[in-house]
């Protein structure tokens, strides 16, 4: 190989190089834009009282171990009470119990309890629901996707909507009976 072609021949090298260089750079400068762009498009929403509370759809578990079809826009012109927990959570084990002794008196004022499992089996919620006697609707989020939508972070979370829809009062933490009933109270329907 003369030197002429042996130039030649590392030149080309340094070329394809460069041009390999090129090409990874680019590929990670597209990504960086997609990543960058998909996360500007994300809803970052995050609901305060007087926001109006999103809908959702979920499986409900039923006290005769089917599953009924939930939705939360079915209650409009009812009081809600939306409540996030699990049955690992002791705060939320603590609440369980004043929500049941509430409900039927609060049912019958046209305010609904609905606490949305975020437990990742049925059958520990099924089996929650029969140690406590819960009788309220329990929609069944294995997915995360409600939690996720409403942003939750630590729980119990609960969120007191109104008849019209409107989030009245979000509280992180369990809540004790006398704080629970006059949350209640705000969302009732004004005439039933």
């Amino acid at each position: 190989m003369s030197v002429e072609q042996a130039k030649k021949t590392k030149r080309n090298k340094k070329r394809n190089r460069f041009i390999f260089r090129i090409s990874i750079l680019s590929v990670l400068v597209i990504a960086f834009v997609f990543a960058l762009v998909s996360n500007l498009q994300k809803d970052n929403t995050i609901y305060e009282a007087g926001d109006q509370a999103p809908d959702f759809m979920l499986n409900q578990i039923s006290q005769n171990n089917d599953m009924d079809t939930f939705r939360l826009s079915d209650y409009k012109g009812k009081g809600v009470m939306l409540n996030f927990w699990g049955t690992w959570c002791k705060p939320c084990k603590k609440e369980m119990p004043y929500m049941e002794q509430l409900y039927p008196e609060y049912k019958e004022k046209g305010v609904e309890i609905i606490a949305v499992s975020l437990d990742s089996t049925e059958l520990v919620v099924d089996r929650f629901i029969d140690d406590y006697n819960l009788t309220f609707p329990i929609p069944y989020d294995a997915s995360g996707e409600v939690k996720d939508l409403y942003k939750i972070g630590p729980i119990p979370s609960t969120f007191f909507i109104n008849p019209d829809g409107t989030i009245e009062h979000i509280v992180e933490g369990a809540l004790s009976l006398e704080s629970l009933e006059k949350h209640l109270q705000d969302i009732q329907p004004s005439s039933l």
